[in-house]
């Protein structure tokens, strides 16, 4: 018996909990997501690969056609990583991209082809911790195994008022306590998807449907009306601005040049813009770089872009070259962009924006 202010709560045994999420997933669950209609470990994995800190609708499309390029983890584990990239442009966290493509060879190259079918094995993958071993294990092989995504927090926390940020050690372990207590024997892959269902489309993060939901009866934040107060928010803190400026230079041809990033950091492994910090010094870039000054260099309105820990202010600045200097090979981290017949390559998503619009809309640099 749980006390909860001067009121007291009888809390389900497992059984009970996990009866009436399965019976609400029968009736009202998700059944038609593309990865729910091929149940292997790869697409499994994908997917859930995907849907890390991503809505369901966002990747939906990115799945389709990931899935149409590299249909099992040999082809994956053979494409380049600029192929996998491309795919990826858009969808964020590039990190989880290149950890996708690292891990599909360790399962193509060294476990030959086969995923393993256990928690601790799936986490010595790249990219693969906790939670999505879990929904890989109960989906894709039906084990049983808890997860605990953003969603599944989010009902837990509510259903047992476990206060604090999830962030915090203690609180993720307590509701990690509580997701093992309430994970059945039977029907382990539905249990999964029922709950990351529960949580997107019923215990949502500002408009919860409480009188939609299978456990309203007992969730203690409910009868306290205070479930919009878990689970507990990250403390706050000032998101620091940087500001660069995005150097596009164009060819005589009208062919942009682009960059690859290293490996690691922000935008790891695609394809920018030069960046410099000074508008002003546009000329002498190009000077250094190729010995030409540019006919015309102009300034174009600038944007914010934001990640998780920083807001990026970006001006674009469109420089012509009155001539084309000598091609470089792709193989060298330098291209020159072709906008009528662009390579498949990985973009960052301001690059990739940016180049649409040269595209359709060429702007007027004099």
């Amino acid at each position: 018996m749980t006390p909860i202010g001067t009121r007291f709560f009888f809390m389900p045994s497992p059984e009970p909990f996990s009866k009436r999420v399965l019976e609400w997933f029968d009736q009202c669950g998700r059944k038609d997501l593309p990865w729910q209609q091929d149940t292997s470990p790869y697409r499994v994995w994908v997917s859930e690969i995907m849907l890390q800190q991503t809505q369901v609708k966002t990747v939906i499309p990115y799945f389709e056609r990931f899935m149409a390029a590299f249909g099992d983890v040999q082809t994956l584990a053979d494409a380049p990583e600029d192929a996998v990239l491309h795919l990826w442009t858009g969808l964020g966290y590039y990190a989880r991209a290149r950890n996708l493509h690292k891990a599909a060879k360790q399962v193509a190259n060294v476990l030959d082809g086969q995923f393993p079918d256990t928690i601790e094995g799936l986490c010595d993958l790249p990219g693969v911790g906790r939670s999505t071993a879990g929904a890989i294990v109960s989906i894709a092989f039906g084990q049983r195994a808890s997860i605990l995504d953003g969603n599944v927090k989010r009902v837990l926390a509510r259903y047992r008022r476990v206060g604090g940020w999830p962030g915090q050690s203690a609180v993720h372990q307590r509701l990690w306590d509580v997701a093992e207590q309430y994970t059945p024997t039977e029907r382990c892959a539905d249990y999964t998807q029922a709950m990351m269902d529960l949580g997107a489309t019923v215990c949502t993060r500002s408009t919860p449907a409480c009188t939609l939901c299978p456990l309203a009866a007992d969730c203690q934040a409910l009868a306290n009306g205070d479930q919009r107060d878990y689970p507990g928010k990250k403390p706050r803190k000032i998101i620091p601005v940087k500001a660069t400026c995005f150097l596009i230079v164009r060819s005589a041809q009208g062919d942009v040049w682009l960059e690859k990033r290293a490996a690691s950091g922000i935008w790891g492994g695609l394809w920018c813009f030069p960046e410099i910090s000074d508008p002003q010094t546009s000329v002498q870039h190009c000077l250094d770089r190729w010995g030409i000054e540019p006919v015309t260099v102009a300034p174009q309105p600038g944007f914010r872009h934001t990640f998780s820990h920083y807001h990026l202010d970006i001006t674009p600045i469109i420089v012509a070259l009155g001539t084309t200097p000598h091609a470089v090979m792709e193989a060298s981290g330098q291209l020159w962009y072709n906008l009528n017949n662009p390579p498949q390559i990985g973009l960052a998503a301001p690059v990739a924006s940016l180049l649409e619009k040269l595209a359709s809309h060429p702007p007027q640099t004099e």
